[in-house]
């Protein structure tokens, strides 16, 4: 993977089309490296090297001793391969259709892809990008589990698909494109499907004027769901006005519920539709704050103080062997408790979980919750019918 990153990157496209003046305002801040990130990463290395062996680009010897490199890492865990196989699966089956298709197909993995044509310096790294005769296929494999990322009008697959466009459009001729994101951890494998018409007018009438303002650091800033990996989320005041402000009168003199005194059904609704919003909003101004006041930065009405902790044990098996020459049991002592369910499944890995405790796993009905009309769950009929309580 390229060590370097562009400004106006793909994996960002979401937030400077939105956004445009993000890019440039934080531009020269470091990139901030999580557990997670570093973990996709690791799986991210697992699938190229699967997909490199089963198309015979490596050898069985080269395999071996890359695989051991990455079991190495402490976060390798069991079930990996089961989710990365989820990613490479689908890509071997892609390919076999390309090559029922056009004998002459290709797969290019984590291939470099230059969309500078139509946003300033602009490039990517996909995943795998098939060619065949009249077709691009881009699959990227998306290994976070919180939330769930959809192919569709996704920029970030858009901008991979037109630099794969401008490298091989002069062999293959394309005439559609098809992008897909796997994300195998939460079951979610998303298609999208475009012309190659339609993909490059997005580019000309919506990708590349946004592209030329976050260039320039032009436009305004604009807050939404695109701020949730931004640099500047927590002290951003677009996004503080966004979420004080969430709540305007939209009910006219006429309205009769401009005489009422309680929240209606609809304002109900738009308190709903921003809660998470906001939580997240407030949840990184406070961790901002609280990692600033750690470097000596001062707020009016707050100090910086020892939080609440818990007694520990500093040496565990001198207290074990001080309680047993005392003639304290194991039984005593120890707690005994069985593993929970994902730390078993990581034990084990996915396939050997479901063949040794799938019988025994079972999963009882979810507590009520609403969520947006877009959620994919099906709607209840009533809580007292699908969960059995008392009305």
């Amino acid at each position: 993977m390229p060590g370097k990153h562009a400004l106006l990157g793909a994996s960002a496209a979401h937030r400077w089309m939105h956004c445009p003046p993000s890019a440039r305002l934080t531009e020269d801040m470091e990139d901030s490296s999580s557990i997670f990130a570093q973990e996709g990463t690791l799986a991210h290395e697992l699938g190229e090297l699967e997909l490199n062996y089963q198309l015979k680009n490596i050898t069985k010897r080269k395999y071996n001793a890359e695989l051991k490199k990455i079991q190495a890492d402490e976060l390798y865990s069991a079930d990996m391969p089961d989710h990365v196989g989820v990613y490479t699966g689908y890509v071997m089956e892609r390919l076999a259709e390309a090559k029922a298709r056009s004998k002459d197909a290709l797969a290019f993995l984590e291939q470099r892809l230059d969309f500078s044509s139509w946003v300033p310096e602009g490039f990517g790294t996909g995943d795998t990008v098939i060619i065949s005769d009249g077709v691009i296929e881009i699959v990227d494999l998306k290994y976070g589990k919180g939330v769930e990322v959809s192919a569709i009008d996704n920029p970030q697959m858009m901008l991979y698909a037109l630099g794969a466009y401008h490298e091989y459009d002069w062999l293959y001729a394309p005439e559609r494109v098809k992008m897909t994101i796997v994300q195998p951890r939460i079951d979610n494998i998303s298609s999208f499907e475009m012309t190659v018409e339609d993909l490059l007018k997005w580019a000309e009438e919506d990708c590349k004027p946004a592209a030329e303002k976050a260039w320039k650091g032009e436009g305004e800033l604009q807050a939404g769901d695109h701020c949730r990996f931004c640099k500047v989320r927590a002290t951003c005041k677009a996004r503080a006005d966004y979420n004080i402000t969430f709540i305007e009168s939209k009910r006219s003199e006429e309205n009769k519920l401009k005489k009422l005194h309680l929240l209606q059904p609809e304002e109900i609704s738009g308190v709903l539709a921003m809660a998470m919003e906001i939580k997240n909003w407030l949840k990184d101004v406070e961790e901002s704050a609280l990692n600033a006041a750690l470097e000596g930065e001062r707020y009016p009405g707050f100090k910086l103080v020892e939080g609440r902790s818990n007694r520990i044990i500093s040496d565990i098996e001198e207290a074990v062997a001080t309680l047993k020459m005392e003639e304290y049991t194991e039984e005593q002592i120890y707690n005994i408790k069985l593993k929970g369910i994902t730390d078993l499944e990581k034990l084990l890995g996915k396939k050997m979980f479901e063949q040794l405790l799938g019988p025994y796993i079972m999963k009882p009905p979810g507590k009520p919750t609403l969520v947006s009309e877009t959620d994919k769950r099906p709607e209840l009929n009533s809580a007292a019918d699908d969960f059995d309580l008392e009305v």
